[in-house]
């Protein structure tokens, strides 16, 4: 039976937010180190809020640390193009920039690639980059790319993997004495 696309933000949000259950479910395909990287996140978790509709975001995260709104995305193709859809999601993308350059936030992509198997199903990309900088930079998400015609493209491969972000998320906030 097809999962519909909520749930895999809900999945998003679940692994984000250090849900014991999510965590186990998503962990079966990893290598245990992975596994333990996410166990460890469920230490310090996000908190992590539906944003559809509202903000235009998918998703907001937060952390003393860190705050970021995130885009979903899912699919079955291992490129996700911004100029299909009639440009919808160009658009949106360019929406997302605007927002947040007046704060000083990042939009972070969130892409799960559909029927994957073994592994990291999540890949994490920024769009743009914050004003002076922001805590967030320091992550190292690699960029929407963009197309000569300056259009988004997501490319499943050339992302962070879910458990690498947090991986180095933890990392970062016990060296600044964020929270253990």
């Amino acid at each position: 039976m097809p999962r519909s696309y909520s749930s895999y933000e809900r999945e998003l949000k679940g692994l984000l937010q250090g849900e014991p259950e999510v965590i186990e479910r998503y962990g079966r395909a990893l290598p245990p180190t992975d596994r333990e990287v996410l166990r460890a996140s469920a230490r310090s978790p996000f908190l992590v809020v539906r944003a559809a509709g509202s903000l235009g975001f998918d998703l907001v995260a937060l952390r003393n640390e860190f705050a970021f709104p995130l885009e979903v995305k899912a699919s079955r193709s291992t490129t996700i193009r911004f100029s299909a859809a009639s440009g919808r999601a160009a658009a949106q993308l360019e929406d997302h920039r605007e927002a947040v350059a007046r704060v000083g936030l990042l939009v972070v992509y969130a892409y799960r690639l559909l029927g994957f198997r073994g592994g990291d199903r999540w890949r994490l990309y920024a769009a743009g980059a914050p004003a002076g900088g922001g805590r967030i930079s320091i992550l190292h998400l690699p960029p929407v790319e963009e197309t000569r015609d300056g259009n988004g493209i997501l490319r499943w491969d050339v992302g962070r993997p879910l458990v690498e972000f947090l991986s180095r998320v933890q990392f970062l906030t016990e060296k600044s004495g964020g929270t253990p």
